[in-house]
């Protein structure tokens, strides 16, 4: 139960995002990092194994419960260094280019339903008996 957190487990909590944070603010080495273009560097996998875990949508949690604000200096430092190799164009223009091909696929689902009810409607008029 949240609200009988004892100090220990604040404690707790705070050495974690901590450790968190100290491990993605480990630089990247560029020696070590000398593989084929496509391959992830060792920052990205770091992140993906966060995400397998689970941990992004636990920051998620506690950057939006207000009950958990004691926190919020330390998850900000987390996201933060979560983007700290992407730049801020390339992350806009990103979000951008899925916005408009989203829209765009939704746009040619919904007239191939509105295709489909016409025809449906077609078929239900020609099928009615006239007097």
């Amino acid at each position: 139960d949240w609200e009988q957190r004892q100090e220990e487990d604040t404690l707790l909590i705070e050495r974690m995002l901590l450790l968190v944070r100290n491990v993605l603010h480990v630089p990247a080495d560029p020696t070590e990092e000398q593989g084929v273009d496509g391959d992830a560097s060792l920052h990205d996998r770091v992140l993906w194994a966060l995400h397998l875990s689970g941990l992004d949508d636990l920051l998620k949690f506690l950057a939006s419960c207000p009950a958990e604000q004691q926190w919020a200096l330390h998850v900000l430092e987390i996201i933060s260094l979560m983007f700290r190799d992407q730049s801020p164009e390339e992350l806009a223009a990103l979000g951008q280019g899925q916005a408009a091909a989203e829209h765009r696929e939704d746009t040619r689902e919904l007239a191939a339903l509105r295709q489909r009810e016409l025809a449906e409607r077609r078929g239900r008029a020609l099928q009615r008996p006239s007097r």
